[in-house]
């Protein structure tokens, strides 16, 4: 059986694409191409924005400006020098709280390490809270601010 369609030239007026054609795609790949990087750009900036500490400026009456440096973390020499103690089970208190770590809400087990956090006294599994301290410089329970305790150490 025959094709129906005969081409006896190789006529392609029919598919010529004018100029308008051609901006529209232009436009939409730089529409593309800029969304692109600009969802990475945020993407990155998310990723690495508490690798430094972040600055706040603040501007008084007398037109002084005042610039302090907020902390993200604690330094590691300091995250190491936190005391280290074997939990005791029997010693401790019938209070579930204080015998487990609020991190990861596991039960302290008998003769395991803990580290107290100083000025709170809370207590917590080392690896749990030397993960904290690295992007946070308080007590994950109560809140309390340790810069000042390190700082006195």
């Amino acid at each position: 059986m025959a094709s129906p369609w005969h081409y006896n030239n190789l006529d392609d007026n029919n598919f010529k694409l004018g100029g308008h054609f051609f901006l529209v795609i232009l436009l939409v790949f730089s529409f593309v191409l800029l969304s692109t990087i600009l969802f990475l750009f945020i993407k990155w900036t998310c990723k690495y924005r508490n690798i430094y500490p972040s600055t706040t400026t603040i501007t008084t009456n007398n037109n002084t400006t005042i610039t302090t440096v907020q902390s993200v973390g604690l330094d590691s020499i300091i995250i190491d020098n936190l005391p280290i103690l074997l939990h005791h089970a029997s010693s401790s208190l019938n209070d579930e709280e204080a015998a487990q770590c609020s991190i990861c809400l596991s039960t302290f087990l008998d003769q395991e390490k803990v580290k107290i956090l100083p000025g709170c006294n809370h207590t917590y599994h080392p690896d749990c809270v030397d993960k904290w301290l690295k992007t946070h410089s308080n007590c994950p329970l109560c809140r309390s601010s340790l810069l000042a305790d390190s700082a006195v150490s």
